[in-house]
């Protein structure tokens, strides 16, 4: 198992640019599932997760041309149904939880899907219900079998009106993919609104769906009988844009994100303002200058500042791991309220025997006082023990004196594409052993 040594301390300089986004990607390319046609897909990140989805389509006969490294053609035109019942899928799908959407796109065109046991970050309970129910409804029938499967069936999917108990963003797609070849017109109430969902949606328009209330919480979808082949292009990656802000304030560095996609940001770079990061918009590129001093703001009233996770347009949970480490050397206090998730804020602890003044109040809640840059943390050896954590603590690495050791990198490398290449561009000193 790989590691990566950082020896910290060092001031950043340079550019960089966002990878595509992980969490679009293994929507889009599940949906290519929706059609025999043709489909190119643009900007593909090379990551762990988005490669196995892309195995799992080879091994499911789909033809795949990479075209370039970020390039690829997929036609699903002759769709092995049933290696997804195999020993070989359950295996392989279970490394990764973004599996589960390949169910929506099968259900509709072949009419039968199976579920395995999702894989994926060890953050927390991650329910199927949303999933499952929202076939049920369209007219599915579900059952558990003892091999690890969900199994679903529909003679005929039905167009109807539901109501999410929770906006979940794949529970969305997958019901949106599902819906897009049912017979009917369905109203989804309380969907998820992401920018990355909203992408899915105008991929789907363009291969001749008909979708209507993007970036809405209402998404009527009207049925269509088939759908052809498309082009995407996927947008950048706004948990990477976050990291790089996050990275360029804790190392003092000046760092400038090229095309960051700022337009579908929504209030994360808002956010990250609250601490005190100054930013620059220019065109499509945000540059962080090198401050020595970034002091968190607090409530009108002088209260302590809360931070939370929220469905969109709401804060991405995925980005509260990077506010937390941030704030560490930031002037004053604030709290991080990881709603969503009751695992995510435990690697806090590692934080904590760096030298950072942490106070976990439980699973869900941590106040974080900013050390003000009167102390550097501490290098030590750690273990990456999620995508987003892991790469809060690379942050808190490179900004500490001394070396640190990163154990368990496959959970940081199943989200971000070869980042010890792109911050040797930077100038950190990091080395994969």
């Amino acid at each position: 198992m790989q590691s990566f040594e950082v020896r910290g301390g060092k001031k950043l300089h340079g550019t960089i640019t966002p990878q595509g986004a992980k969490n679009e990607a293994l929507q889009i390319i599940s949906a290519v599932l929706l059609t025999a046609g043709e489909v190119t897909i643009k900007n593909i990140p090379d990551i762990i997760d988005v490669n196995l989805l892309i195995d799992l389509l080879a091994d499911m006969n789909v033809k795949i041309n990479r075209i370039s490294r970020d390039t690829c053609t997929f036609k699903a035109d002759n769709v092995d149904v049933e290696y997804l019942h195999s020993e070989a899928y359950h295996k392989k799908s279970g490394k990764l939880r973004g599996s589960v959407m390949l169910a929506g796109p099968m259900l509709a065109r072949f009419k039968k899907a199976y579920i395995p046991k999702p894989g994926g970050d060890k953050i927390g309970r991650r329910r199927l219900d949303t999933h499952i129910i929202g076939f049920e409804k369209l007219g599915a029938r579900f059952s558990y079998h003892e091999d690890g499967f969900f199994h679903l069936n529909a003679a005929e999917l039905k167009g109807t009106s539901m109501l999410l108990d929770e906006p979940s963003v794949t529970g969305t797609a997958n019901i949106v993919m599902a819906a897009a070849l049912a017979n009917g017109v369905t109203h989804i109430y309380n969907a998820a609104c992401e920018p990355y969902l909203q992408q899915l949606c105008r991929m789907i328009n363009a291969m001749g769906g008909k979708i209507s209330g993007l970036g809405s919480n209402l998404l009527i979808v009207e049925g269509v009988e088939k759908l052809n082949g498309t082009t995407h292009t996927i947008l950048p990656d706004m948990i990477e844009v976050g990291s790089f802000i996050g990275l360029a304030a804790m190392t003092q560095s000046d760092i400038t994100i090229k095309n960051a996609g700022i337009q579908h940001l929504g209030v994360i770079p808002d956010k990250f303002k609250l601490l005190g990061i100054q930013m620059n918009f220019i065109g499509d590129d945000i540059h962080i200058p090198s401050q020595e001093i970034y002091e968190i703001q607090k409530f009108m009233d002088g209260g302590v500042l809360t931070i939370y996770d929220h469905p969109w347009p709401g804060f991405t949970p995925d980005l509260l791991s990077i506010v937390l480490v941030t704030a560490i050397q930031a002037r004053g206090s604030v709290l991080i309220h990881q709603k969503m998730f009751e695992s995510r804020l435990f690697f806090t602890d590692k934080l904590i025997d760096m030298g950072a003044q942490i106070i976990l109040c439980d699973p869900h809640r941590a106040v974080v006082i900013g050390l003000e840059r009167e102390q550097k943390l501490r290098g030590i050896t750690m273990s990456s023990p999620d995508i987003r954590a892991g790469v809060a603590l690379l942050i808190a690495a490179l900004s500490a004196q001394g070396k640190s050791t990163i154990q368990n990198i496959e959970q940081i490398d199943r989200g971000y594409q070869n980042i010890d290449d792109r911050l040797r561009a930077l100038g950190a000193d990091i080395k994969r052993v």
